[in-house]
């Protein structure tokens, strides 16, 4: 019995024309043996799961730095919010719930520890620049594991586009681009309410009349007018009036929350953690560990160092800065 191919011929009958299959996919980079079990998606979905760079999200900054509480939301969060609304739209729309999920489970794999403030610091110092799309592509292709993950051309593609100006080519990694600002918006809202940052009444009235008050609510509002614009047609796209409000609730949260909030001012501090960082290992590259980032140490310094910081979470940031630059008492 192949269970794999009953998972394929599955999809080839039931999902939607334009769907992305599994056994259609455009392969790896290096020749895998077909596994009796999983798809080249799932197998996919699973290796990310299981990788060193996945852990390490529960312990990088979504968009509060090192707050005070359980409940607010982490890098790994995030991306299991991400995998959570992506898989309900590709489940609707008849689309590979395995492939999303594989790119949703990807896409931060290679954040800075400290959020988007890392990443800018890091693209300040390094003459060849960072985004953190192109590093996730980089961990599975080169950093995790000897050799990297060899994922499929799907996936692999699907990561790298999930922000900035290139579309991914499979419907399934528009979903995970999409699906991406429907959890980031919400649940920064969320937790901002929870930090004190903004209360329920902040919201602008003109968008949460279309979106919703709540937080399910905007949720909910979001994916359905993804499904309806969508539905039965080879395209992922948001009905204009809600995108509409959508985008106009991010440019609310950047001038109220990721620029201007008090919590947003300590983030400073994390600017000289990562530029400390930068300046000492830059200097010293033998100090990076070999085992860590498994890769030549024949590679370009500033891509040594970008590498080895960008892998770090917050608090392994925090102590190697301390170890570094902060005097230890002497006992006897």
């Amino acid at each position: 019995m192949n269970i794999r191919n009953l998972t394929e011929e599955r999809e080839m009958t039931c999902l939607a024309p334009w769907a992305t299959k599994s056994k259609e996919s455009k392969g790896r980079r290096t020749f895998e043996e077909p596994c009796r079990l999983r798809t080249e998606f799932q197998r996919d979905r699973d290796r990310i799961i299981h990788s060193k760079a996945f852990r390490r999200l529960k312990h990088k900054t979504q968009v509060f730095l090192s707050p005070e509480g359980d409940h607010y939301r982490t890098r790994l969060t995030h991306t299991l919010e991400v995998s959570q609304i992506a898989r309900t739209i590709a489940r609707a729309l008849n689309l590979n719930e395995d492939l999303t999920e594989a790119i949703a489970l990807g896409h931060d794999l290679g954040h800075t520890p400290f959020g988007h403030r890392g990443e800018k610091v890091l693209n300040d110092l390094c003459p060849l620049g960072f985004r953190h799309n192109e590093q996730s592509l980089r961990v599975v292709d080169v950093l995790e594991r000897p050799g990297g993950l060899n994922l499929t051309a799907e996936v692999r593609e699907g990561i790298l586009c999930h922000t900035g100006k290139q579309k991914a080519t499979t419907l399934e990694g528009q979903i995970v681009a999409l699906a991406d600002k429907i959890a980031y918006i919400n649940h920064d809202i969320d937790d901002a309410i929870r930090g004190g940052v903004l209360s329920g009444g902040d919201i602008p009235k003109e968008y949460a009349d279309v979106l919703g008050e709540s937080h399910s609510q905007r949720i909910d509002t979001m994916i359905w007018a993804v499904i309806c614009e969508s539905l039965n047609k080879p395209v992922v796209a948001m009905e204009d009036t809600v995108f509409a409000a959508m985008m106009g609730l991010r440019e609310f949260m950047f001038r109220r929350v990721y620029v201007a909030s008090e919590p947003k001012k300590e983030e400073s501090k994390a600017d000289s953690v990562i530029q400390g960082l930068y300046r000492y290992y830059s200097q010293n590259p033998g100090k990076i560990p070999q085992g860590r980032l498994e890769v030549s140490r024949t590679e370009d310094v500033d891509i040594l160092t970008r590498d080895y910081i960008a892998g770090m979470s917050d608090r392994f940031a925090v102590a190697k800065f301390s170890e570094i630059y902060i005097p230890s008492f002497w006992t006897r």
